[in-house]
């Protein structure tokens, strides 16, 4: 990432993630929680169940990813941004139930940039391909729940200075509709 990066702690309240930009960079350190398509099932089931955000989400960030198992020393073999689309039926009601921030790579649909509006998250986006080398910025790893789901099990993960993007911001900047125009790409 650039010398502008701003760091950025997780778990990040609304009103300190009010700040970022769409198209800032990023550094991420803290915690995050991996979750992929069945674990958002069962994280929509249990709120559904409950009324509220299991395993205390409430405040935190989700990562779109599937950390597979440790290798080379380190808490995890490697772990890389999922797309993040395919969570977007969920998250809307995740983010009204708490979540601030998730992380992902790709577009997202209408429904969850006015979801970051009404809100106040924000959507992060990691760079796609890189999973070995994001692995790196991993200092722990633990399973919370579902271990069944193997890599969809939701995993709490702490990152040192892990490289992303504002994609969404907190007004509903989006640059995946603000970089055609301004690189004049059709599309």
């Amino acid at each position: 990432m650039s010398a502008d990066s701003i760091r950025v702690t997780l778990p990040a309240t609304r009103d300190n993630l009010s700040a970022l930009e769409a198209g800032q960079p990023v550094l991420l350190s803290g915690i995050v929680y991996t979750a992929r398509d069945a674990t958002h099932a069962s994280i929509a089931g249990a709120l559904e169940a409950a009324g509220a955000l299991p395993f205390e989400l409430a405040g935190q960030a989700l990562f779109y990813a599937g950390p597979t198992p440790p290798a080379a020393g380190r808490p995890i073999g490697s772990v890389g941004p999922t797309t993040a689309k395919r969570m977007d039926a969920w998250t809307p009601a995740l983010l009204d139930a708490g979540i601030t921030a998730t992380i992902g790579k790709g577009a997202r649909s209408e429904a969850v940039r006015e979801a970051c509006v009404r809100t106040g998250a924000v959507y992060f986006a990691a760079v796609g391909g890189s999973a070995a080398l994001l692995a790196t910025h991993v200092l722990t790893a633990e399973t919370v729940a579902w271990p069944e789901l193997g890599t969809e099990a939701l995993v709490r993960m702490e990152l040192i200075d892990f490289p992303a993007f504002v994609a969404i911001d907190a007004a509903g900047r989006d640059l995946y509709a603000m970089a055609p125009a301004e690189w004049k790409v059709a599309r």
